[in-house]
């Protein structure tokens, strides 16, 4: 039995129209499944908590964007009990990219009716406050948390959306908050040992690649090796960044100085002052300190299609 949490309004409606062609093709095939629609924030969240709550083995598609999958590997009881399948309609669709997985609806569906290749997937963890939440992608403080802020609330998204450019709108939010960001010195401190930066932008726990639309800002980050890749972008002028981020889609802005790049088991971020933070994308606010690592457990998921041998 699929069960399929579906986010009807993913970029400006379109989830609901993808819905409609998925169910034809699981009537078509007789295939077994139950559906939920979303219909408010964190409310896949709630519906996964009910799902798993038995303990038992479960088979969870996601159809919506990256913020339908935050919602959902936060509702997931025990995580080693999941089987997860994505088919992508959001406006960055960061975690397809990160992980190979098919775009296309209708190729994502056979994909995963069909598949060749199962992964164990690292589940990333930020702690602030005595609060936990979970993270497949990315989490941040600074820069880039404040971009995902803005573009939570910007009507200039709804209108991309609309000509499927949504992931534009990371980049046009990013331009805007480049030039009145105020960056400020912070303490990472990677498995125990202390670093100290000046005119710190943003620092980001990346368990994927890529994030932002597309930023392939940890261009080694390995979603299986229990291990999280720090990226701290530090005492640069806001000209050089705008230069840097281009380069950022293609990975190449690591050759810049102020580009600093780590790998560890758990990473702290301590501010001095209240900065944005995010967990893929996620809005969690101002916050001084924050801690991140992986669970224990990883999540098993239909993996890309292995190509097939001549």
């Amino acid at each position: 039995m699929y069960t399929f949490i579906t986010n009807p309004n993913a970029r400006s409606g379109l989830g609901l129209t993808r819905w409609h062609q998925v169910e034809a093709v699981l009537k078509e095939q007789k295939i077994p499944y139950q559906v939920y629609f979303t219909k408010y924030q964190n409310h896949a969240t709630k519906l996964v908590q009910e799902l798993t709550s038995d303990l038992e083995r479960h088979t969870i598609i996601v159809l919506g964007g990256d913020g339908t999958i935050n919602e959902v590997i936060n509702g997931i009881t025990s995580l080693d009990k999941v089987t997860l399948g994505y088919i992508p309609i959001g406006s960055s669709n960061d975690f397809a990219r990160g992980t190979g997985l098919p775009t296309d609806p209708v190729k994502a569906l056979q994909n995963i009716l069909t598949p060749s290749n199962y992964e164990h997937l690292n589940i990333g963890v930020l702690e602030y406050e005595q609060k936990r939440r979970r993270f497949a992608v990315s989490s941040g403080i600074g820069f880039d948390a404040g971009v995902c802020h803005e573009v939570m609330v910007s009507r200039l998204k709804i209108l991309l959306n609309r000509f499927r450019l949504g992931k534009l709108s990371y980049a046009a939010v990013a331009l805007h908050r480049l030039f009145t960001l105020k960056p400020s010195s912070m303490t990472v401190v990677l498995d125990g040992q202390t670093h100290h930066f000046e005119q710190v932008f943003f620092a980001t726990g990346m368990n994927l690649r890529y994030e932002g639309g597309g930023f392939k800002f940890c261009p080694h980050a390995d979603y299986q090796d229990d291990r999280l890749n720090i990226i701290v972008i530090s005492k640069i002028s806001k000209w050089k960044v705008l230069a840097l981020l281009p380069t950022a889609f293609f990975g190449l802005h690591t050759r810049f100085k102020g580009v600093n790049l780590f790998t560890c088991r758990e990473a702290q971020f301590i501010s001095p002052v209240p900065l944005p933070v995010h967990a893929d994308g996620e809005p969690v606010f101002l916050k001084r300190t924050l801690r991140l690592f992986c669970e224990p457990d990883k999540l098993r998921l239909i993996g890309a299609p292995t190509p097939k041998r001549l």
